[in-house]
């Protein structure tokens, strides 16, 4: 089998895992701003416009910081678009978190995973604070033994200080974790610091069977 991981657990650790920190953008749910903007526009120059000034990274990796606030990006959005798109524009922002589907078996495998091996559930996420507000839409939360959100703790991944925070707030050793993320500079960073990581590839059985192949006799 052809499983898609940064850093093999040897089998020497595999009984050794009793923490799983999943990532959230296009871990746990599908993040895609084409589709979010689709919700609310049809004309496809006023989608291109708008996903390119409303999802700027400019802004988004600011957010993730705690470095802006949701009104000025909003401001800084509604600035460089016509005024006939400022009312979509705050719509689509403000409803940024309802429009995030569920990526596909990845709820079932974390409420697995946590009932079959017990093992501790954590999410560590590059997100902006305005996103709490909105837990109570996601079941697979209340999974977690603690949720960790970068703009509210000042630590962005894949800077070591973030994974260190994550050690220290939730007391766990680098080499008893899987770190599941989409990112191969986060899956670095986790790697610098010890602990275990899988480059998520959107294939949810993939992840699931590897998982498994840890706890196996």
């Amino acid at each position: 089998m052809n499983l898609k991981f940064s850093a093999p657990v040897r089998e020497s650790e595999a009984k050794m895992i009793k923490n799983i920190v999943f990532d959230f953008g296009n871990v746990l749910i599908k993040y895609n701003p084409e589709y979010m903007v689709s919700k609310y526009i049809q004309d496809s120059e006023d989608k291109k416009l708008m996903e390119s000034v409303v999802f700027d990274r400019l802004y988004w990796d600011r957010l993730d910081d705690g470095g802006i606030t949701d009104e000025e990006v909003v401001a800084y959005s509604c600035a460089r678009l016509p005024e006939r798109l400022h009312d979509l524009c705050r719509r689509i922002y403000y409803d940024w978190p309802l429009n995030l589907p569920a990526m596909p078996g990845m709820w079932e495998l974390a409420e697995r995973v946590k009932k079959e091996y017990g093992v501790r559930l954590f999410l560590l996420s590059n997100i902006g604070s305005y996103f709490e507000k909105f837990e109570k839409h996601f079941s697979v939360l209340s999974l977690m033994d603690k949720r960790i959100y970068s703009a509210l703790v000042g630590h962005v991944k894949p800077n070591r200080d973030m994974f260190e925070y994550l050690l220290d707030t939730c007391n766990i050793i680098p080499n008893e974790t899987l770190f599941v993320d989409d990112s191969q500079k986060n899956i670095d960073g986790a790697e610098a610091i010890g602990i275990h990581g899988y480059l998520f590839d959107g294939d949810s059985k993939k992840l699931s069977d590897y998982i498994d192949s840890l706890f196996d006799e």
